[in-house]
């Protein structure tokens, strides 16, 4: 009885390994990255006086910020190039002013030297304001330019005290820049306005936010961060839509940022070869509140105005992000011609947003828009079913291993019931 449980297991875990082993392939190349490319992280550390307080681990803040620094300097993966910046620590006084512009790059961005960065850290003492705004533009500065991976990482124990330089609306304009920076948020003490306005920093370029109240979980977060911007990742290119298809810039395969305002329509061009087939998706978010009914449209059009194929999604508040996609497979030769021709698509993404009162309707509301033409369909009868595109021979694939396992398991049932009847 035992050795035939056994066997069935063995025979369902090879079928098992068999797909495992036909689909994970298909699935590795398309993660895989599409180029090298530096990643750099600037640790934006608050020094204000309110750091003093002693409320984690039974030390103050400033000591556990200090010892998660020191050991995620130990961790930092060696293609990290890594700089941190302050905020607060340099000016004592009273002068709104001079305290709303006390920020300074106490290690620049570049390759880690350990022992020059802690020494660094040890150094600060909570003196000052809390200008998060100011620190995030200045921080955005210190990553420059290049087409790795670049991120800000908040720690702050408080909220901005530099208004009306809204550390949100800032974020919302280091995201309308393009330059693919990512903001994640750490709050050490856990109040309600401090949650709401790091959220929406974090939020506004597609970062986390996380409320941390011991060292060790600050120390595994930052990690965890750092260790996230040094993972192969597809960097967006920024683009500019344009109101009409005769002005829009023509895209190749790729991932594109872009803002659109509110309700207004965005175009872009592709060129699709004969036989090749066109895929777009795009993902508009509400990165401020919005009314709760809301909608996104991205149409494929003719450059004479035909509609050749949409996708369309609706959203009802539950959500801060809608998408929806599109899939067009171009013929291998034109209905009125012998010979193949290309074809220029025109891609339309309209928004039906609608801002909340007393909210600000600039910079429009990010887009994420994803290009991709490949080879098409080979055969007209292909070309019918493309709804399920090529997951067919997936499909067929998992009914014949199905096929086959029933087979096996009926099998044996049958012979250990003659086995048991036997004894």
């Amino acid at each position: 009885m035992i050795r035939t449980q056994r066997l069935a297991a063995g025979v369902c875990a090879l079928l098992a390994t068999l797909a495992a082993g036909l689909v994970l392939p298909a699935a590795a190349r398309a993660g895989e990255p599409t180029g090298e490319a530096t990643p750099k992280v600037d640790l934006v550390l608050d020094v204000s006086g309110s750091m003093r307080t002693r409320d984690i681990d039974g030390g103050t803040r400033m000591a556990a910020a200090k010892q998660a620094f020191n050991e995620v300097l130990d961790a930092t993966p060696e293609e990290v190039q890594l700089g941190i910046r302050t905020l607060g620590a340099n000016y004592p006084g009273n002068d709104r002013q001079t305290g709303c512009k006390d920020t300074a790059q106490l290690y620049p961005v570049s390759t880690l030297d350990r022992t020059e960065a802690k020494t660094a850290v040890a150094t600060l003492s909570p003196t000052g304001w809390t200008p998060i705004g100011p620190a995030l533009l200045k921080a955005a500065d210190d990553l420059g330019s290049g087409a790795g991976s670049k991120r800000i990482v908040l720690i702050t124990d408080g909220e901005d005290t530099c208004a009306p330089l809204d550390p949100c609306e800032v974020a919302r304009e280091i995201a309308a820049k393009g330059i693919g920076t990512t903001i994640d948020t750490l709050g050490l003490v856990p109040s309600t306005k401090l949650n709401k306005q790091l959220s929406c920093i974090a939020e506004a370029t597609g970062g986390t936010y996380t409320s941390v109240e011991h060292t060790d979980e600050l120390t595994d977060k930052v990690n965890q961060l750092v260790d996230r911007a040094a993972d192969p990742v597809v960097t967006p290119v920024a683009t500019e839509g344009a109101g009409r298809c005769t002005d829009a810039p023509t895209l190749k395969s790729g991932l594109y940022t872009d803002r659109e305002e509110f309700g207004q329509e965005r175009w872009y061009r592709v060129d699709v070869q004969a036989g090749q087939e066109l895929r777009a998706s795009v993902s508009v978010a509400a990165d401020r509140a919005v009314s709760p009914a809301y909608g996104a449209l991205l149409r494929a059009v003719t450059v004479h105005g035909r509609e050749i194929v949409r996708g369309e999604a609706a959203g009802d508040g539950r959500t801060d992000v809608i998408s929806t996609g599109l899939r067009y497979p171009k013929p291998e030769r034109d209905d009125d011609s012998d010979k193949p021709a290309a074809e220029t698509v025109c891609l339309q993404v309209t928004n039906s947003f609608s801002a909340a009162s007393g909210v600000k309707t600039t910079p429009g509301l990010p887009l994420e828009l994803t290009v991709d033409v490949v080879d098409g369909p080979s055969h007209a009868s292909d070309v019918a079913s493309f709804g399920l595109g090529r997951g067919w021979w997936l499909l067929g694939l998992l009914v014949l291993v199905g096929f086959l396992a029933g087979l096996i398991w009926g099998w044996l049932s049958r012979w250990r019931v003659a086995v048991w009847r036997t004894n």
